[in-house]
């Protein structure tokens, strides 16, 4: 099974899913993670811009390659909502991964629940725990339940 794990990158949950999933015969994809080297990307590759708008522009255009890549290749794709932050490009995520047809699973804790009730309508799960993801991935391989 391929899962791509979009979202949130300023806590561990992406490490205690990939930990949690060892010996399930996961692969696992994501972003880059590295909150400076996704921004910069495009200038570090394409040039430099003196407007904020076209360097930005240049780093979003170029990992949108990766993520599209990596949510279309994937047969679950896992969409983490964080604690800080306005997270568009998660949303962004969840609804195209949604419009694909991808099987959803959505991670967020409680305070989320009424932000995200229609992007937590189109998931196939809503998990508050990446523990929680990591039993649906094994429930949906191996139909085996926690404990």
């Amino acid at each position: 099974m391929k899962v791509y794990l979009s979202g949130e990158i300023h806590t561990d949950w992406r490490e205690r899913i990939e930990s949690g999933a060892d010996g399930l015969g996961v692969t696992f994809s994501a972003p880059v993670t590295d909150h400076a080297a996704s921004d910069d990307c495009g200038v570090a590759i394409m040039g430099p811009e003196d407007k904020k708008f076209w360097h930005d522009r240049k780093g979003a255009s170029l990992n949108a390659i990766r993520t599209r890549m990596g949510i279309e290749a994937a047969d679950v794709v896992v969409v983490r909502f964080g604690d800080q932050y306005k997270q568009w490009n998660a949303a962004f995520d969840a609804g195209y991964a949604a419009a694909l047809g991808k099987s959803l699973i959505i991670l967020h804790g409680p305070d989320h629940a009424h932000a995200l009730k229609e992007v937590d309508a189109a998931a196939n799960a809503v998990c508050e725990t990446p523990e929680q993801v990591v039993d649906c991935l094994r429930y949906v391989l191996t139909g085996k339940l926690p404990g």
